[in-house]
């Protein structure tokens, strides 16, 4: 037996609209679910990403409750051609890059913050790949 991939990833936040604008509207995520005070769930790629006022769902109800905070970490992959396009793409946003790191065998990857300040990345497809 082997898990596949992680479905779904999830950021705790201060404000939905805010972070509407700033994955939606910025990054260009696609929203596929939204509970008003509550969540956004946003489409990246095939995983999602679940944002949730981080009180509202600490007090549970139909599923366990759940809670989180401080500045927490994912990342994004995407082609080693659209990396420079998303780079560019993000700093036309007015997103400040945080700092851009050389991984070694031609891997690239790039840091910036949300609105939250979780610390998002942008890598290049094929790392952490098994052989």
């Amino acid at each position: 037996m082997e898990i596949k991939k992680i479905k779904e990833t999830c950021l705790y936040i201060a404000d939905l609209e805010r972070s509407r604008q700033f994955y939606n509207e910025k990054l260009g995520l696609p929203v596929i679910g939204e509970v008003k005070d509550r969540h956004i769930f946003f489409r990246a790629g095939g995983s999602v990403l679940l944002c949730f006022l981080a009180e509202a769902s600490r007090k549970g109800g139909t599923l366990p409750p759940h809670f989180g905070s401080g500045q927490l970490h994912l990342a994004f992959e995407v082609s080693r051609e659209e990396y420079g396009g998303w780079k560019s793409k993000v700093e036309k946003a007015g997103i400040p890059v945080v700092q851009e790191y050389d991984w070694g065998g031609g891997f690239l990857s790039f840091y910036f913050r949300d609105p939250d300040q979780h610390l998002l990345e942008v890598v290049m497809e094929g790392m952490w790949e098994k052989d």
